[in-house]
């Protein structure tokens, strides 16, 4: 049984998390013509990737084959471009790229979603803190997306998402979070990926 679909593809310069707001700006032709063939259907949803090598503008890009479904929630004409808001909803997998016709398609399949298991709750707080506390670390030095105090979802997989998105780490080990299947494998590997982010702060020394 084929369990893919085909599915419109906007490759990025970063990692949407489900869970996670996205926000852009769409002025490329190919992408205009994208939303207005996306927007008519009852979920409005697209791909989201994570670009490998290229530029986000002008196409030819290598991309990951791992990413996540956007639902777009808000649509708006601004100074030469739409404005476009929307959330991550579900991770996927691309099996295929397809022809680009104007823009980027692909058969995917969507990945299982994460479990909760309150066993991990002790360990979700403490990855929690270790986020906070680097986070807190690097906004010394450089401007960061998120504040150390930022509300989380009550929702427990959303909330691991969001931990995941606001740590202050990379994009290519933001794509590994993206991979893990189980909630204690995203959970050590935020608190691995921050814990290393953190040793990185401290040999920049005090700001």
């Amino acid at each position: 049984m084929d369990d893919t679909v085909e599915l419109a593809m906007f490759p990025l310069g970063s990692v949407l998390f489900p869970a996670m707001p996205l926000a852009l700006r769409v002025f490329e032709p190919r992408y205009l013509q994208m939303l207005q063939d996306v927007l008519p259907d009852e979920t409005s949803e697209f791909g989201v990737v994570l670009i490998e090598r290229g530029q986000e503008v002008g196409g030819g890009e290598k991309r990951f084959d791992l990413g996540t479904i956007a639902q777009i929630a808000d649509l708006k004409v601004a100074d030469g471009h739409l404005a476009l808001m929307g959330e991550g909803t579900r991770r996927i997998e691309v099996v295929e790229w397809l022809a680009e016709d104007p823009y980027p398609r692909a058969r995917v399949r969507e990945l299982p979603p994460l479990v909760w298991d309150d066993a991990e709750r002790e360990r979700r707080d403490q990855t929690e803190a270790l986020v906070r506390r680097t986070l807190a670390r690097a906004s010394e030095f450089d401007d960061q997306a998120w504040s150390p105090s930022v509300q989380l979802s009550a929702d427990p997989v959303d909330a691991l998402w969001q931990l995941a998105a606001i740590a202050p780490l990379g994009p290519l080990d933001q794509i590994g979070l993206l991979r893990c299947e189980t909630s204690r494998d995203l959970l050590d590997a935020i608190f691995t990926a921050t814990q290393d982010a953190g040793e990185i702060l401290d040999a920049r020394g005090p700001v």
